[in-house]
């Protein structure tokens, strides 16, 4: 192989197929980047044989060939060749040559054959979604997945597709995070994605209106960003059923500024952390939110003001949950639909129904 390209693409095709590399390598090979040189196109791909990200650069291809070289020093040797030419030919020993100004390095590689493949996706089935809403349905779920491997299908995403509307779903047995998009489809199919592939994809794609396609069969999602392409394999087994865990009707309804709100929850946060007792009481009652927080140092007590309509009530929960969700939220007020102490609460936009947080209260005794 012996192939011609500028550093700055090469850096960027390195660093953005290395996201598919994973930080627990059981096999070695699975340490490298598969590099391709073929027509006048180079050709990077690295897996953990869940994710795999493929990138195509331009190139001047004077010997077509393959080898595999280790991800993660490659990626950092040529970052700092992103202003040079680079010139790349592989020996009969299978040890990359890396030519660039007045200077060369050596590097011994794997072999290619040992490499697994690119997964490939086996149907003509996709749903077309704008880039942005794409990464906001993710932003806005991805931090409710289970982080534990009691229940390895809670650790994805699911994505329920149901002809032109999706809803994108996350949960972790304390609280749910729900986000609705609509989509250019005409299938129905759910289908969980781990968050680790949602993530990286993600950070991939830019926030415009341009609509991209995702193909899915029964054990693969990919999509197709013109010179890269993500593929994952999908996690197996039923998702919870989370239409049922919503409630149909609520008690107690609070209106409050996000912003507000979450500044006094971060303070009472401060103090619960230290606690034994991590949670924080809500007190609602005329137009008023009394957040406290205990601690043997001692408590916090944060009175705001809201817009209360139904039944008083003394609630607590774990503030971690609410902050999240309150982070990801870009709306000024909130609602906060409440039913009995020990019912999950919600927490819905006031001008769109577009996504929904639902949130286990803490149980308090005495």
């Amino acid at each position: 192989m012996l192939v011609i390209c500028q550093g700055l693409e090469l850096s960027e095709g390195f660093l953005r197929v290395s996201k598919a590399i994973s930080n627990k390598i059981t096999n070695p090979i699975l340490e490298g980047i598969k590099i391709v040189a073929e027509d006048d196109t180079l050709i990077m791909s690295a897996t953990d044989t869940e994710l795999s990200i493929e990138k195509k650069i331009k190139a001047e291809v004077k010997v077509e060939g393959e080898t595999v070289v280790p991800g993660r020093f490659i990626t950092e040797f040529v970052k700092k060749l992103t202003n040079s030419q680079i010139e790349l030919e592989v020996n009969e020993k299978n040890q990359l040559i890396i030519r660039y100004e007045d200077s060369e390095s050596i590097i011994q590689c794997y072999n290619p054959v040992e490499y697994p493949g690119f997964k490939k996706i086996s149907t003509k089935e996709y749903f077309g979604i704008g880039k942005k809403d794409f990464k906001t349905a993710v932003n806005k779920t991805i931090f409710s997945v289970a982080l534990d491997d009691s229940r390895p299908i809670l650790k994805g995403v699911l994505f329920d597709i149901n002809k032109n509307e999706l809803n994108v779903v996350a949960l972790d047995g304390y609280r749910l995070a729900k986000v609705k998009k609509t989509i250019n489809c005409d299938i129905q199919k759910s289908i969980v994605v781990p968050s680790r592939s949602l993530s990286e994809l993600s950070k991939l794609i830019d926030d415009s209106d341009e609509i991209i396609n995702i193909y899915i069969d029964d054990y693969t999602i990919m999509v197709d960003l013109g010179d890269t392409k993500v593929t994952s394999r999908l996690l197996e087994g039923d998702y919870i059923n989370y239409k049922q865990i919503i409630p149909a009707n609520y008690e107690t309804f609070v209106i409050i500024n996000k912003e507000q709100f979450e500044q006094a929850l971060e303070r009472a946060t401060l103090l619960s952390r230290i606690s034994t007792n991590n949670f924080v009481k809500f007190d609602i009652k005329e137009n008023n939110l009394c957040i406290t927080s205990n601690s043997e140092l001692g408590n916090v007590k944060e009175n705001l003001p809201v817009n209360v309509s139904g039944k008083d009530l003394v609630i607590s929960f774990n503030p971690r949950y609410f902050l999240e969700s309150l982070r990801v939220n870009t709306n000024e007020f909130v609602k906060i639909c409440f039913n009995r102490p020990s019912s999950p609460c919600v927490i819905v936009p006031t001008e769109e129904d577009e996504f929904l947080y639902l949130i286990l209260p803490v149980r308090v005794i005495g």
